[in-house]
Parts: structure tokens; C-alpha cells; sequence
């Protein structure tokens, strides 16, 4: 099971809190022994950053969206 917690500092070390939620749902209780692994949350967007490619250029894709929106901005100025 994996949960999402926030690191606090506690004393000269850092700890985390146990969301009451999966306390609840793994009846944990106070002084019992338990195994945690622990793995830091990356930035998927800096994944991702780069690895889509893309058909058109974005300033084709840019002057596509002017001429749509200039299109529709015209016709409901005309209607």
C-alpha cells in the first residue's frame, strides 16, 4: 500500500504522520512494529519535459488558433 505523506521536522530528526485514514484501514496502533518503504516523490513534468513530439509547429499551431478565433470573432461581429 502506498500513501502520500509530508516530512516534518522532529527534534534533530525528520518523521512523517500516518494519514488517519490508513490507520484506520490497517487498524495500526500505537508501539507496533511496521515496515515502511520510502521513495521521494519526483516531478513527472520534468519527465516529460521533451519527449512528446509534436506534427506541427507550434507557430503553425499558433497562427491555426489566431485565424479560428479571428474567423468566429468576425462571423458573431457580422451575425
Amino acid at each position: 500500500m502506498a500513501i502520500e505523506a509530508k516530512t516534518k521536522r522532529w527534534g534533530n530528526s525528520i518523521g512523517f504522520v500516518i494519514p488517519v485514514e490508513t490507520v484506520s484501514r490497517l487498524n495500526l496502533r500505537p508501539e507496533e512494529t511496521i515496515t515502511i518503504e520510502i521513495t521521494k516523490k519526483h516531478n513527472v513534468l520534468k519527465d516529460l519535459f521533451g519527449s512528446l513530439k509534436f506534427r506541427k509547429l507550434t507557430e503553425q499551431i499558433l497562427r491555426e488558433a489566431r485565424e479560428d478565433l479571428e474567423g468566429r470573432w468576425l462571423k458573431q461581429k457580422n451575425a
